[in-house]
């Protein structure tokens, strides 16, 4: 039996991803270049059931989305770099408060409000730093209209299982490029929901870690009664300031994903066998990439590329190895060089990190990155 199939926008193309991965609750504010993610969920969520709401500003909208992951539902909101700015006081209360969530967040110019029709690849850090305070972060980097849904469904279950707020952050090109879509049919894709207690709602405290670095997460409404604060807390969730049990909850709260580094972070690797030059990149840029390592293939340039899928965690492990292989990085992105001081963090001095950045709305083309491969001796 032939798959549904459709030509979708990649912003489209992640409200889909969103429904397929059991989205019921979305809340957010219209901005330039997010937009038709509500757009489509005003219209499909009301079909299977799930609420939509258009909140009076970004940080209601963030509010909105914790509220709803409380009372049981998987929520989401989709917003652009000032509306992300606004929610960073609620993620940082998403990820003390271990509230599973999603932000589909699209890339464009900066700071402010920059160029607001404009691609951008420089919310990078943002994601992992915005928030004050030390914290994990989970965040995807989408190259095409189909990973747009792909990557969409993979951050639901990555919010669910490790209990936090997972980005999904797609530059403004492949958040409004059109591409042919192929629609995994139900159960073709994994679906995670998070764990439930099981133990009497007498017995139960949101943070119990005997149950694991994650605990068990029980709806609001469902018979439980739990505390929920932005403050360090004890496993009932009430606040606490003892000073080891605040050190050990701040850095079981980072445990639960560096722990499983392995199995969050994903990547692509392409002609990496032989090379000697290798592009590290990411987004709408990777493919620029490709097909400047396919034309330097022709010319007889040893040269592959790294495409970062999880830019957090970052693909330490992974760079640190080509890293004793090769002549050099190169490190394409659209912002003044955010991922090219993780490259020359991981490459350790051994191999130089050569850099092409733009900041003026416009992407970065194959010819610069072929030229930038001569460079290397």
């Amino acid at each position: 039996m032939a798959k549904k199939v459709a030509f979708l926008q990649g912003n489209e193309a992640a409200a889909h991803g969103a429904l397929y991965a059991g989205c019921r609750f979305f809340a957010g504010y219209p901005i330039t270049p997010s937009t038709e993610v509500a757009e489509v969920l005003s219209n499909e969520l009301p079909k299977v059931g799930g609420k939509f709401i258009q909140m009076e500003d970004e940080i209601a909208a963030m509010a909105a989305v914790i509220g709803g992951a409380l009372g049981g539902a998987k929520t989401l909101t989709a917003t652009s770099g000032p509306g992300l700015s606004l929610k960073q006081e609620l993620i940082g209360y998403a990820c003390i408060a271990e509230i599973p969530c999603v932000i589909y967040n699209v890339m464009r110019g900066g700071p402010s409000t920059g160029m607001p029709t404009g691609p951008s690849q420089s919310d990078i850090m943002c994601a992992r730093w915005g928030t004050h305070g030390d914290h994990a972060t989970i965040a995807l980097l989408p190259a095409s209209v189909q990973e747009c849904f792909e990557m969409t469904v993979q951050a639901f279950n990555l919010a669910e299982k490790y209990r936090l707020p997972v980005f999904v952050m797609p530059d403004e090109i492949v958040g409004h490029m059109r591409e042919r879509i192929e629609f995994p049919e139900p159960g073709e894709m994994e679906v995670l929901d998070r764990i439930k207690p099981t133990v009497p709602p007498e017995q139960y405290k949101p943070y119990d870690t005997q149950f694991g670095d994650v605990p068990p997460l029980a709806s609001f409404g469902s018979g439980y009664k739990f505390h929920v604060t932005g403050l360090n807390k004890l496993p009932d969730g009430f606040p606490t300031t003892k000073a080891d049990y605040v050190q050990a909850e701040e850095e079981r709260q980072i445990r639960k994903v560096m722990a499983d580094v392995d199995n969050i972070v994903d990547f692509e690797e392409y002609l990496l066998d032989d090379a000697e030059i290798v592009v590290v990149a990411f987004g709408s840029t990777s493919r620029s990439a490709r097909f400047a390592v396919n034309e330097a293939r022709k010319q007889g340039i040893k040269v592959g590329m790294f495409r970062i899928k999880t830019v957090w965690p970052f693909p330490d492990k992974q760079i640190k190895a080509l890293a004793g292989k090769v002549k050099a990085f190169i490190t394409p992105e659209m912002n003044l060089g955010m991922c090219t001081i993780e490259v020359e963090r991981c490459a350790e001095g051994k191999a130089p990190v050569l850099g092409i950045f733009r900041v003026d709305g416009e992407p970065i083309n194959p010819g610069q990155i072929l030229d930038k491969m001569k460079e290397v001796k």
